[in-house]
């Protein structure tokens, strides 16, 4: 049988939409206002998925939506929603409300997390300490995964969650205890949770971003008066054997893969990193 190029790009088409097509799944991402967040959501929406971003400030997701104006199709699968997802009763009440405008949640993205502060160990300012792991765990993890897993559980649902781990979850990055102990944590829940609930149909993933730049770390690693590396910043471009920073939208592939049952349905418990070969770097 012979195919024209109209019939041949038509049946690459479906494969790629039957693959990796979102149309009809709901997606929710906390830390819905950051830049990363950002980037997930296009290629979210652009895969056909109905999204509901959750965050701390209205400001900031007033801000997302109105970037992300070009890829809904109106009000119809776009939804916001303030929540601190380190509130149980908070979490669970916008759960609600996401799954009464939008449908049941297919996708969890728990993008809540972030970094504060670098010190010497013995220099570390514990009440600092315990929020760094409060935000990155109890908020960027625990409560959100509990409540939807929960649901998901309760109605037979078999959704897909997909956590944010990092290098440092792999290899300490000196000065940032908090944040290392937290990410190695995600990584470590990640698999955990995956064990627990394989059996429920919920599959459990993460990806560990490498360097990219956002506004958590552009201070650090970016001079704001000059627009040159920081110390730093040379420093992770070095050890970087891609010799550059991510960019955003270089994470929505990975993401993409993990949230398609037909791509990665019997993927769970893993982490990809997405880190220009950071883990591989050796001398």
């Amino acid at each position: 049988m012979v195919y024209s190029l109209s019939a041949l790009k038509e049946r690459a088409m479906e494969y790629l939409d039957h693959m990796f097509a979102l149309k009809g799944k709901v997606a929710v991402i906390t830390g819905g206002g950051g830049v990363l967040a950002g980037a997930l959501s296009e290629a979210l929406l652009s895969a056909g998925a109905s999204l509901s971003l959750w965050g701390r400030g209205r400001r900031s997701l007033d801000a997302a939506v109105k970037r992300l104006a070009s890829h809904t199709r109106g009000d119809d699968n776009l939804h916001t929603a303030v929540v601190d997802t380190a509130d149980e009763h908070a979490v669970v009440q916008a759960l609600s409300l996401t799954e009464q405008k939008l449908g049941m949640p297919h996708i969890l993205i728990n993008g809540v997390g972030g970094s504060r502060g670098k010190s010497n160990l013995v220099d570390v300012d514990v009440k600092l300490f315990e929020e760094v792991l409060r935000l990155n765990l109890r908020a960027g993890l625990l409560v959100p995964t509990k409540a939807f897993a929960s649901r998901w559980i309760e109605t037979g649902f078999k959704g897909t969650i997909i956590n944010i781990a990092s290098m440092s979850s792999y290899i300490p990055l000196s000065g940032v205890w908090a944040y290392d102990a937290a990410k190695a944590g995600v990584l470590n829940l990640t698999m955990g949770c995956a064990k627990e609930f394989a059996s429920h149909g919920i599959r459990v993933n993460a990806i560990a971003p490498g360097f990219f730049l956002g506004k958590q770390n552009r201070a650090l690693l970016v001079d704001e008066e000059t627009e040159e590396l920081t110390e730093r910043g040379r420093a992770v471009i070095e050890h970087t054997p891609m010799g550059r920073f991510g960019k955003a939208l270089e994470l929505a592939g990975a993401v993409l893969f993990l949230a398609s049952s037909s791509a990665s349905g019997f993927v769970t418990g893993v982490t990809i990193p997405v880190d220009g070969g950071y883990l591989v770097h050796n001398i």
